[in-house]
């Protein structure tokens, strides 16, 4: 165990007693196993849970109809299209998550394996934030995640913390939706998509599921879940599950500590209504590594990333995120007389104070003012609270369906920078000397702002037959800007300022069911991005804000889904048109913003699973994918050529086992003017195989062993550009985790 595990992974004693215990007397695994399907019927009456997208707005769909068919394939396919869709849609099944995601993993790993996305975990699954996740070319911050429904984001420019929040032992299923959805598809960022988690549900009976998982960098994670199954005559259901994980990482000195508790209570109120409540902790510490030269991944490895040493910049000491977060909400769900309601109302929070060395990669030479040798940093916080509800109703009116809805969000956000000796720990006033306090003269920043969001919708699914349906809507987006910055972020100078924005969003979907298993799709709208907090990174917003409207997308889409007993199968075409797009030009020194030019998307998706017998699958997925930009007739960054994955799964009886290669096209990206280079394709392979028995010991029902190795050939090329050095813009890079393996062992105790 390295000195920085030492240092940041001191587990209280009383929670490892109790998880060791829970270990040797019952080994368990997160969910059970046995899950035959994520099959969610969409017949009249019913709604599926994730609140996102065409297939969930409460929709009354056609009869008989489902998002996957209830067939043997749906349960073990890692991805499948929805036959209710009107939109490419990956769907990922619970059981391709238990058996194939690492146990430290998050939903960015889950989403890795559907087709045109691309993602990058450095440091090994769900051990850092994923930097890159690409959708067709769409970087975070460009397309909505959503949690049972809910949109959540950084209101600055709408990323995401993956290791923030939900772990993969909470999450019950993951769907990719690659396009705008229709008028009720909700969220600051329908622009490039939305990747929707669903949380684990209460079970029908107690349960009571520990585990614990070891691999390889020192990972271990143990937990436990315990299902209530119904507790009085009104039904009342609940779920918890507790759990905590530690890490060296994959890189050098990156190690990660995390701690999560996730809760949901199901409350039946009669026969048509249903109370949910759902709550979850998260508190996070690791070690923050920013990439590697090429210069620095040839003298110290592949896995290069800090260092011990405290005269240097790179020290893991100096360079760390701690970070606390929770998410809660109340769900009510009400039918009755053709009327459904459907409302949300929720909180969440996130709280980072994070360190950083002024310059890791060593370009920068040490000195500060109060002695040439001090190493200079950085300490920051970031801290965010969110309010909203989101509201839907609607009503079978004539030959279909009436939805209205509003989505309300306030975000409000503490932000400050400032410079430090870490020598001596005490703030490093080289900013302005001059400055009337300490704390003035160190400040890069200090800004408090707020996100207000408030959007509407309606649309109409009108059932032309008993086979085709068309939903046709609009969404107004109203969103609110304001900042009070004494220390104003890039400027340096004070800003007190708020700016509003609005855009009309019309959708237009058509749905056709050619048989019981085979159905099409085609859709039109339009896709948006509200404006980035950076617009205020000027010393006058008001020079250029005025011009800026919200970046968009118009979507074209067609695609169609067949499934059957043993063949799931879907394919689409897409061509994307994306304007407005912000872009900044100095004007006498000063910075402006301006729309200009866009990118062209065109591409073609396709995936399927196929039940060989005997137990035995093959699936396989695939992308041709193009993105240029109409500004320079350029390569979109971050926007591979292709993308394909290729498995092999056995899945009978207690045995599971699967071998599965997701191969990535070229790349580019652009570090300098003189620099367009290509990162070259790369393929990653896993392998799974897990184990379910009955030991025969009381109280203990079904014990399960699961073994993965992950990256099985040790692939561990460049395959993402990390940013660039401080001084020097030398551009840093991120490597292929190498081969890793995790071991995990659990159990059903009742």
């Amino acid at each position: 165990m390295t000195s920085s595990t030492h240092a940041l992974y001191r587990r209280s004693p009383a929670y490892l007693a109790i998880c060791l215990a829970l270990a040797i007397a019952h080994p368990a695994s997160a969910q059970d196993a046995t899950t035959t399907t994520n099959t969610v019927t969409n017949g009249p009456g019913a709604t599926s849970n994730t609140n996102n997208g065409p297939s969930s707005n409460n929709a009354k769909t056609l009869a008989g109809m489902q998002v996957t068919a209830n067939s043997a394939v749906t349960s073990l396919a890692p991805t499948q299209g929805s036959t209710i869709a009107t939109e490419p849609q990956s769907i990922i099944s619970t059981k391709f998550i238990q058996e194939n995601i690492a146990p430290t993993g998050d939903y960015t790993d889950i989403a890795a394996i559907s087709p045109s996305v691309y993602t990058v975990t450095p440091n090994g699954s769900g051990l850092m934030e994923a930097p890159v996740v690409s959708i067709r070319g769409f970087q975070d911050g460009q397309y909505n995640v959503t949690f049972d429904g809910i949109p959540w984001m950084d209101s600055n420019d709408f990323t995401h913390h993956s290791t923030s929040y939900f772990t993969n032992q909470e999450t019950n299923s993951v769907v990719v939706d690659r396009g705008p959805g229709t008028a009720g598809t909700l969220g600051n960022a329908t622009f490039g998509g939305t990747i929707s988690v669903d949380s684990i549900s209460p079970e029908q009976k107690f349960n009571i599921n520990p585990y614990i998982s070891f691999g390889s960098w020192d990972t271990a994670i143990e937990g436990a879940r315990i299902d209530t199954g119904a507790m009085n005559n009104s039904g009342t259901s609940a779920v918890i599950n507790i759990q905590n994980g530690s890490s060296d990482g994959y890189l050098s000195d990156a190690g990660q500590r995390r701690q999560s508790v996730f809760a949901k209570v199901v409350q039946p109120l009669g026969e048509n209504t249903t109370l949910t409540f759902a709550a979850m902790a998260n508190k996070l510490n690791q070690y923050v590594p920013f990439g590697a030269t090429k210069a620095q991944i040839a003298q110290y490895g592949v896995n290069y990333a800090l260092n011990n040493d405290p005269s240097s910049q790179a020290y893991y000491r100096y360079n760390e995120d701690q970070i606390n977060t929770n998410f809660g909400y109340i769900g009510l769900h009400s039918e009755f007389d053709g009327w459904t309601i459907d409302n949300k109302a929720y909180t969440y929070g996130y709280n980072h104070f994070g360190f950083n060395g002024e310059d890791p990669n060593g370009e920068t030479p040490n000195g500060t003012f109060y002695s040439a040798d001090d190493v200079p940093g950085q300490h920051m916080r970031n801290t965010n609270r969110s309010w909203g509800d989101i509201f839907r109703l609607s009503k079978e009116i004539g030959p279909g369906e009436a939805r209205t809805g509003v989505w309300y969000d306030h975000q409000d956000d503490i932000r400050w920078l400032y410079e430090f000796d870490d020598t001596l720990d005490k703030l490093n006033p080289v900013v302005d000397p001059g400055a009337s306090t300490l704390q003035m003269a160190a400040a890069d920043r200090l800004m408090y702002d707020s996100l207000v969001t408030i959007q509407p919708f309606i649309e109409y699914q009108w059932n032309i037959t008993d086979n085709a349906y068309l939903v046709g809507g609009a969404k107004y987006d109203y969103f609110k800007r304001d900042i009070n910055a004494p220390v104003n972020q890039k400027t340096e100078t004070p800003l007190n300022y708020s700016k509003d924005w609005n855009a009309t969003l019309p959708s237009l979907a058509f749905h056709y069911l050619f048989t019981s298993n085979w159905s099409a799709y085609a859709q039109w709208a339009k896709g948006y991005l509200a404006p980035n907090l950076n617009l205020f990174y000027v010393p006058n917003p008001a020079v250029s804000d005025a011009a800026i409207q919200p970046e968009k997308t118009t979507n074209l889409q067609l695609g169609t889904t067949w499934t059957e007993d043993r063949l799931t199968l879907s394919g689409d075409v897409y061509k994307i048109n994306f304007n407005n797009f912000v872009q900044s030009q100095k004007v006498g020194g000063i910075t402006e913003f301006y729309n200009g030019g866009g990118v062209h998307y065109k591409g073609v998706e396709l995936e399927g699973t196929y039940m060989l017998g005997g137990g035995f699958s093959v699936y396989a997925n695939g992308s041709i994918n193009r993105a240029i930009q109409t500004a320079d007739n350029t390569w979109n960054p971050n926007t591979p050529h292709k993308t394909a994955a290729l498995g092999f799964i056995f899945d009978n009886g207690p045995v599971y086992a699967s071998l599965v290669d997701k191969f990535v096209g070229k790349t580019y990206y652009t570090a300098n003017a003189n620099d367009d280079t290509p990162i070259g394709g790369y393929a990653v392979t896993n392998f799974a195989a897990s184990y379910k028995f009955d030991p025969h010991i009381t109280d203990v029902k079904d014990f399960k062993i699961g073994f993965q190795i992950n990256n099985l050939f040790n692939n561990t090329a460049i395959n993402a550009l990390a940013g660039t050095t401080v001084a020097d813009s030398t551009p840093l890079f991120w490597t292929i985790p190498g081969r890793n393996f995790n071991f995990t062992v659990s159990a059903d105790l009742f």
